[in-house]
C-alpha cells in the first residue's frame, strides 16, 4: 500500500510539472530597471513650470506677500514697461556682451592651461598649485584686489569673469586628459604620431566629456560673475538695472533682472547640453 500511494504520488507530481512546464517557459524573466529610464519629453521644463505654478498660486492665495516677493504677472507688466522704454533690452545686450567676451577669453585660457598641464609634467608642476589656489579663493575676495589693480572700469569686470570661468575649464579638462587610457598613448607610439598629431587625434577628443563638463560649470559662473561685477560701479547692464532698483525699492524690477539671469543660464546650459550631444554622438550612456 505504500508503495502504490508512492508511485501514484510520484505521477501525479511528474504531470503536475509537465502542465506547469510551458507556463513557466513563456514566463519572461524580469529584470531589475537599474538606469534612469527613458528620456522625458521637453523633461527639463518640468522644474521652472511646477516653481512658477507654486508662484502664481502663492501670490494668488496671498501666502506671499506683495513687499516681500511681486505676483508673476506684477513682474510682467514691470518687463513690459522696461522693454517699452528701451531700458531692459540696452542693459541686456550689454551684460551679454560681458558675458560671452568673459566666457570666450576663459575658455580659451583654460584649455591652453589644461593641455599644458595635462600633457607634461612640468607644465602640471609650475600650474596646477596656484589655479587650485585661486579655485580655493571666492571671485568676491579678489574683487578689491583688482580693483586697485586695473581700476572699476570694463576692464576689471572683464577679468573677473575670465577668470572665474578658466577655473572649471581648466579642473574638467585637465582631470579627463589625465584619464585618457594609456593604451591609446601606447598605440600612437607605435603608429608613429607626433606630438601634435596625438594631442589632435587622441588628447583633444579624450578630453571632450571633461570639457564640456566644465563649460556648463563655466556658463553659470560667467553669469554668477557678471552679477557681482555689474554691481561695482557700473553704468550700465541688468546688474546696474537692478542695483538702481534697489535704491528706490523697486523689487519688481529686481525680480525681472533674476529672471533674466535665470533664463539665460538655463538656456545656456540647454546650447551647451545640445552641443555636446552632437559632438559625443558616439557615446553612449544611460541618459541616452
Amino acid at each position: 500500500m505504500a508503495t502504490l500511494d508512492a508511485g501514484v504520488l510520484g505521477r501525479i507530481g511528474r504531470s503536475s510539472r509537465t502542465a506547469a512546464e510551458p507556463v513557466l517557459a513563456r514566463r519572461k524573466p524580469t529584470r531589475p530597471r537599474l538606469g534612469p529610464g527613458r528620456p522625458i519629453p521637453f523633461g527639463i521644463a518640468i522644474g521652472p513650470v511646477l516653481l512658477i505654478a507654486a508662484w502664481v498660486i502663492g501670490s494668488a492665495s496671498g501666502a506671499l506677500d506683495e513687499q516681500t516677493l511681486p505676483a508673476p504677472w506684477t513682474v510682467a507688466e514691470t518687463a513690459r514697461d522696461l522693454l517699452a522704454d528701451g531700458r531692459l533690452q540696452s542693459n541686456l545686450l550689454t551684460s551679454l556682451k560681458r558675458a560671452a567676451w568673459g566666457l570666450g577669453l576663459g575658455v580659451v585660457i583654460g584649455v591652453v592651461l589644461a593641455l599644458i598641464a595635462g600633457l607634461s609634467r612640468v607644465g602640471e608642476a609650475l600650474l596646477d598649485g596656484p589655479i587650485q589656489i585661486k579655485r580655493s579663493i571666492p571671485t568676491l575676495a579678489l574683487i578689491p584686489l583688482f580693483i586697485v589693480w586695473f581700476g572699476i572700469g570694463e576692464d576689471m569686470k572683464l577679468i573677473v569673469i575670465t577668470t572665474s570661468v578658466a577655473i572649471p575649464i581648466y579642473i574638467n579638462t585637465h582631470a579627463q586628459l589625465r584619464g585618457v587610457d594609456s593604451r591609446y598613448v601606447e598605440l600612437a607610439a607605435t603608429v608613429g604620431l607626433s606630438r601634435w598629431g596625438f594631442i589632435r587625434r587622441i588628447a583633444l577628443p579624450g578630453s571632450l566629456p571633461g570639457f564640456f563638463t566644465g563649460l556648463r560649470l563655466a556658463v553659470t559662473i560667467s553669469w554668477l560673475a557678471l552679477v557681482v561685477v555689474e554691481q561695482v560701479n557700473a553704468t550700465s547692464g541688468i546688474g546696474y538695472l537692478m542695483t538702481q532698483a534697489r535704491t528706490y525699492g523697486q523689487i519688481d524690477v529686481i525680480v525681472v533682472g533674476l529672471v533674466i539671469y535665470g533664463l539665460l543660464g538655463l538656456f545656456g546650459d540647454l546650447a551647451v547640453r545640445a552641443t555636446e550631444r552632437r559632438a559625443l554622438s558616439w557615446r553612449q550612456t544611460i541618459a541616452d
